[in-house]
C-alpha cells in the first residue's frame, strides 16, 4: 500500500524528526532532506552519491528566499532527490560543520554568507559550492556536477584533493617564540586602522555596516589607556549613530543585526541574542567612561526587551527573532514589523507628528522604500530641542510618549517568527551583558537574571561527566559543547564573580578551564580546537582565531586564562594565554579581524595591576569601583576567609583592607579608600 503524497514527502524529508526551528521550517519541503548524523553520511558513502550540505539560520532573510525560490519546487526536488543526499544543517546548532565548508566556500568563491549550499565527494569533501543560488543556476549546477561525477570522476576527485590540501594549511598557525611583546604594534595598528573609519556615521567607512562590538572595545580601552581623544571620539560617534535608528529599534529596544547601508538606517531586521549581549556589555563600559545619558537608555531598553522577548522561565534565553514577518497582505515579508507609513504615523500622532517628523525624520533622510519608513534620529534632543525653542525635558517626555504609543499599536501586528532553541555560548554573552549592566547602573533586577541564567548553565547545561551542552530546546541539552561555549561561560562566571565576590564562579570557571585543556587543547598547534577531541573528527582540524561579530573562542579563551592567572596564581595559565598572544600579534595585518587579541596583549603592559579588597564591607566598595571604566584593573576580593590563591591571608576580621599589586607585587595594604581611588585613577 502507497503512502499518500503528502505522507510521502514528510517520511523521505527526516527534519521533522528535529527540535531546531530552522531545520523544522523546511521539514514540508518536497526535497528529501536529513539531518547531519551517522546515519546520512553512511548512506552516501554505501549508495556513493554527492552530498548536498545546506547551511543556514531560522532568522536568515536570504534563507527564506532560496527555500521559497527552489527547495519548496518540485522541479528542484526532483533534481536533488535522484542524485544526492541532500543534509540540512542549523550553522547555530553545528558551528564546527559551518566553519569548515564555509572555509571551502571562501576558497572556491572569494566571499561566503548564509545560506551556504557545498557539494561534497561521499566522504565530505567539498567540490563546489556558494551562498544564494536561484532555482534554475542551482539545478543547472547541480546536473552539470552529477554529469561529471558519473562521466568524470578523476576531474572531480583531482579538484577535491587539490581543496582539501588548501583547507589543511588553512589550519596551520605560525609560532612565534619571542618572549617581548612589542606594544609599539598596537599604534601602528590603529594608526593604519584610522584610514577605514566613517567620520559621518561611525564604523567602517563601507556597506553593508556590521556592529563588530569587540572592535569598540578594544578601541575605547586603547584610547583611554594610551589618552588618544581622537580614537575615543571615533568610538563616541559610533556608539551614537549605531544608537539613533534604524538599526537599534528605538521603540522596543534590541538590535538588529546589521544595516545594508552607511548611516546605519535599515537594518536586515533580524535580532541575534549574541549582538544584543556583547552590546550592552560595550554600552555599559562607554557608558561608565562618559555618562551619556544616550548610551544608558539603549541599556535599559535592549535589557527590557531581552527580558520580555527572550528570557525564559527556566532562566535561559531564546536565539533570535526573524527579519521576517506577515505584512498586511498576509504574506511574509522583512522588516514589515518594525517599518511605518507616513498617513499611519499621522493619524497616531495628530498634535505632534511634525515635531515627531523631525526627531526620527519622517521626510527623505528616514524614508527606505515604498512609502516605508524606518525611524532614526540624525540629531540629539538637545539639539532638536534648541531648535523647536521647547526644553529638553518636555522633548524626552514626549519621545518616551510616542514609543509608548508606537510600541502599542506595532504590538497589534504579526510579530516575528521566534528562534526558541537556547545557545550556551550565546546565553553566557548575554549574562555577562547582565552582569556589566549591573556593574555600571546598580540594578538589582540585572544580578538577579544574571544568577537565574548562570544556575541555568550550571543544572541543565553542564553534565555530570564534566562536559557543557551546546544547545537546548524542549527541556533536554543536545550537542556536545564546542570550544566556543567553555570559552564564553567562563568569561561570564568571571564576570559573576566580579560583582558579587562569590568565590564559587571563580572555581566553576577553573573547573571548566581544566575540562577544555583536557579535552580541546592541542600542543602541537599551541592553540585550542574548536572541537572536542571526543567528538568524530571533521575533514579537517578547525581553530578559531579570527574575531569576527563574535570574537574568536580562542582570544576569549586567552583573556580568561590571564585573568584566571591571577586569580589561582597559576603560571602555566599564564603561559599558555602568553604563547597565543606571542603567535597571533605578529600576523595581524588588519586589526579588526584580531581585535580582542590586542585587547588581551593590553593586559600585559605596564598599566595593568590588580586590586583585592578584603573584609565585611567589600561589597559596598566594589560597587563603587565597578561604576568606573577600568579595563586595565583586575579585582578580587572576599567577605570572610578565601580559598583563592590571590586572597589567602589577607583577610581582616575587623577591618577593609586595599591591596593595589602590580607586576606580582603588592603594595601595603590600606584602609583609605580614596587613596586607593586615586591610585587607580578615579
Amino acid at each position: 500500500m502507497s503512502l499518500p503524497s503528502g505522507l510521502k514527502k514528510i517520511a523521505m524529508n527526516e527534519l521533522h524528526l528535529e527540535t531546531s526551528p530552522y531545520l523544522l521550517q523546511h521539514a514540508n519541503n518536497p526535497v528529501h532532506w536529513k539531518a547531519w548524523n551517522e546515519n546520512s553520511l553512511a548512506l552516501a558513502k554505501k549508495e556513493n552519491k554527492l552530498i548536498i550540505i545546506s547551511i543556514g539560520y531560522s532568522a536568515c532573510h536570504w534563507c527564506h528566499v532560496m527555500e521559497h525560490e527552489s527547495f519548496e519546487d518540485n522541479e528542484v526536488a526532483e533534481t536533488m532527490n535522484a542524485h544526492f543526499v541532500s543534509i540540512k544543517i542549523d550553522r547555530e546548532e553545528r558551528p564546527d560543520i559551518d566553519a569548515v565548508y564555509m572555509k571551502a566556500v571562501q576558497i572556491m568563491t572569494g566571499h561566503g554568507g548564509w545560506p551556504m549550499n557545498v557539494v561534497t565527494l561521499p566522504d565530505g569533501r567539498p567540490i563546489w559550492g556558494g551562498t544564494y543560488f536561484r532555482k534554475n543556476d542551482w539545478i543547472n549546477s547541480l546536473e552539470r556536477l552529477q554529469e561529471i561525477y558519473t562521466e568524470q570522476p578523476q576531474t572531480i576527485f583531482d579538484y577535491a584533493e587539490k581543496l582539501n590540501d588548501g583547507l589543511q594549511s588553512l589550519s596551520i598557525i605560525s609560532k612565534n617564540d619571542t618572549a617581548d611583546f612589542n606594544f609599539e604594534i598596537l599604534e601602528t595598528l590603529v594608526e593604519k586602522w584610522q584610514r577605514s573609519f566613517d567620520w559621518d556615521f561611525g564604523g567602517m567607512a563601507r556597506a553593508p555596516k556590521f556592529m563588530m562590538p569587540v572592535n569598540y572595545e578594544f578601541l575605547l580601552r586603547f584610547g583611554h589607556q594610551t589618552k588618544n581623544q581622537k580614537v575615543l571620539d571615533f568610538v563616541n560617534l559610533t556608539l551614537t549613530k549605531m544608537a539613533y535608528g534604524g538599526l537599534f529599534d528605538t521603540i522596543d529596544g534590541g538590535f538588529s543585526r546589521y544595516s545594508v547601508d552607511m548611516k546605519w538606517h535599515v537594518p536586515h531586521f533580524e535580532k541575534m541574542l549574541y549582538d544584543n549581549g556583547q552590546l550592552v556589555s560595550l554600552y555599559c563600559n562607554a557608558y561608565k567612561l562618559t555618562k551619556n545619558k544616550l548610551y544608558k537608555e539603549v541599556i535599559e531598553k535592549t535589557l527590557s526587551f531581552v527580558e520580555k522577548e527572550w528570557l525564559t522561565k527556566e532562566g535561559s534565553f531564546y536565539s533570535a527573532l526573524d527579519a521576517d514577518s506577515l505584512n498586511e497582505d498576509n504574506h511574509l515579508e522583512e522588516g514589515a514589523f518594525y517599518v511605518w507609513k507616513k498617513e499611519e504615523l499621522q493619524l497616531l500622532l495628530p498634535d505632534d507628528f511634525e515635531l515627531f517628523s523631525v526627531v526620527f525624520n519622517v521626510n527623505d533622510f528616514g524614508h527606505w522604500e515604498h512609502g516605508n519608513f524606518v525611524l532614526i534620529q540624525n540629531q540629539s534632543l538637545e539639539e532638536i530641542a534648541a531648535k523647536q525653542n521647547i526644553s529638553i525635558d518636555t522633548l524626552e517626555q514626549k519621545k518616551k510618549l510616542w514609543e509608548q504609543l508606537l510600541y502599542a499599536e506595532r504590538e497589534k501586528r504579526s510579530k516575528p517568527r521566534l528562534d526558541d532553541k537556547c545557545l550556551t555560548s550565546w546565553n553566557a554573552i548575554m549574562l555577562k551583558g547582565f552582569a556589566e549592566a549591573y556593574k555600571a547602573l546598580g540594578n538589582q533586577n540585572y544580578l538577579e537574571i544574571a544568577l537565574q541564567n548562570a544556575d541555568f548553565i550550571v543544572n541543565k547545561i553542564w553534565t555530570p561527566e564534566g562536559n557543557l551542552r551546546h544547545s537546548y530546546k524542549d527541556g533536554k541539552a543536545t550537542i556536545n559543547g564546542f570550544l566556543e561555549d567553555y570559552a564564553h561561560v567562563i568569561q561570564a562566571f568571571i564576570s559573576l564573580y566580579e560583582i558579587t565576590f562569590d568565590e564559587k564562579w571563580l572555581l566553576n570557571a577553573k573547573q571548566l578551564t581544566d575540562y577544555a585543556f583536557d579535552n580541546f587543547y592541542d600542543e602541537k598547534a599551541q592553540f585550542f580546537s574548536f572541537t572536542s577531541h571526543k567528538d568524530e573528527a571533521l575533514i579537517t582540524a578547525h581553530f578559531e582565531v579570527e574575531d569576527n561579530v563574535i570574537p574568536a573562542s580562542n582570544s576569549v579563551m586567552a583573556d580568561a586564562l590571564f585573568r584566571l592567572s591571577i586569580y589561582f596564581e597559576n603560571s602555566y595559565y599564564e603561559k599558555i594565554c602568553q604563547q597565543m598572544v606571542q603567535n597571533i600579534v605578529p600576523t595581524v595585518d588588519y586589526p579588526s579581524a584580531f581585535s580582542n587579541w590586542l585587547n588581551v596583549l593590553l593586559h600585559f603592559s605596564e598599566q595593568n595591576k590588580e586590586l583585592a579588597i578584603c573584609g565585611s564591607t567589600a561589597l559596598e566598595h566594589l560597587k563603587k569601583i565597578n561604576q568606573k571604566y577600568l579595563p586595565n584593573i583586575i579585582i578580587a576580593g572576599n567577605l570572610k576567609t578565601s580559598s583563592i590563591p590571590f586572597l589567602q591571608n589577607r583577610y581582616s576580621e575587623n577591618e577593609t583592607l586595599f591591596y593595589l599589586c602590580q607586576n606580582k607585587t603588592c603594595q601595603k595594604p590600606t584602609t583609605d579608600f580614596n587613596e586607593i581611588a586615586k591610585e587607580i585613577g578615579i
